[in-house]
């Protein structure tokens, strides 16, 4: 487990500087603990459209009669159905993995349009190969979609013919012999400690709003959590003695992550102070709206651009930002990545790995500034 090493001081301005940031908590290590809105589409919904049940659970699937040149067969006229029952038993599969439901609306959303498309060359889901989902995704980038999203979409119709595989309607997985764009490297913003200290300390405690503000800002960066983890913080989640927050993060896996001496005062104001007076009835949630309800992440974002506007932050600030600025901080101060990893909720080492060519970029602007022969 990390333990926190909270400074129930501020740090003077000589004290050393073994954090980056006193917000930031610092040490050992924790137990272990796709993403974007689709657009409303036409067709399919694996989730709503009747009759999907018996399709699902094993019902008649006619065989398509396909052509040798295009793989382009004409398809009896129960191909809807089988499409719908291909999306269907995606969507069983990624519930069964524990997939939020954010994540199961991007897949939803992507794999809802290949039907679409397939559909429009009357392709069954049994009859299509690595041509012709090479097909869709040149056609993808050439309506101007980003590398990253056209990779994202390839990343689901796999998940999907990995699991019409796993059934036993095709041999194997078209998708796998399907290579993505490559993706240009881009590196997260990071905003420095200073800045981070300027924004927060600039949001006042007078109004219960703002005491929330202070309180969920503190805590976004203090433990780095992503706005959709913010937002799903219960008042329970919040252990003040053992000064961290349990928080439930992607596939329904479950961190806990210390919180410093500044987050934990802010919080403590705000409940005292502030979410009473916006207590409209009872609600577990830990940071609530103005009318009583339970913050979104749209909120988040917009209260954030407010505060990032008053100290006249460059570039936009989101939540995310915050996050990056967490991690790039703690490695600063000489976390490992491991630790990082498991505070950031990563399944993988290699997602937290950014943080190192983050650091890399860093230094190499330093020298190139510092050096006299740079």
């Amino acid at each position: 487990m990390v333990v926190a090493v909270a400074n129930h001081e501020r740090a003077d301005e000589d004290a050393p500087l073994a954090p980056p940031h006193h917000r930031v908590p610092h040490g050992g290590r924790v137990p272990g603990a796709l993403d974007a809105q689709p657009r409303p589409r036409r067709g399919l919904d694996p989730v709503t459209d009747p009759g999907l049940h018996e399709l699902t659970m094993g019902g008649h699937r006619p065989t398509a009669r396909v052509d040798e040149e295009d793989r382009h067969g004409a398809v009896d006229a129960s191909a809807p159905d089988r499409w719908a029952a291909a999306l269907a038993l995606l969507d069983r599969d990624l519930r069964r993995r524990g997939a939020a439901e954010r994540t199961r609306r991007a897949y939803a959303g992507d794999t809802g349009r290949f039907a679409d498309w397939a559909q429009g060359r009357a392709l069954a889901p049994d009859a299509v190969d690595a041509r012709a989902l090479r097909r869709y995704a040149a056609g993808l980038s050439a309506r101007g979609l980003q590398p990253a999203t056209v990779a994202r979409a390839l990343a689901s119709l796999r998940a999907l013919f990995r699991v019409l595989r796993d059934e036993g309607w095709m041999a194997a997985n078209p998708a796998e012999l399907t290579s993505a764009p490559k993706r240009a490297a881009k590196l997260p913003r990071v905003l420095r400690a200073e800045e981070v200290a300027a924004l927060l300390e600039r949001i006042p405690t007078s109004t219960p709003l703002e005491l929330r503000d202070r309180a969920l800002f503190e805590v976004a960066y203090a433990g780095g959590l992503r706005a959709e983890e913010l937002v799903n913080l219960d008042t329970g989640a919040v252990d003040f003695d053992a000064e961290e927050v349990r928080v439930e993060g992607k596939g329904s896996r479950t961190r806990v992550v210390p919180l410093g001496e500044p987050a934990l005062r802010a919080l403590e104001r705000y409940l005292q102070r502030g979410r009473p007076v916006l207590q409209r009835e009872h609600d577990s949630a830990l940071f609530l709206s103005k009318s009583g309800q339970r913050l979104s992440t749209s909120d988040v974002r917009r209260r954030l651009r407010t505060w990032a506007r008053h100290v006249a932050l460059q570039g936009g600030v989101s939540p995310h930002a915050l996050r990056h600025s967490f991690a790039t901080h703690l490695l600063d101060g000489g976390a490992d990545l491991r630790t990082i990893q498991e505070l950031l909720g990563h399944a993988g080492i290699s997602t937290t790995q950014i943080y190192t060519r983050v650091e890399s970029a860093r230094l190499r602007s330093a020298y190139a500034r510092s050096h006299p022969r740079a």
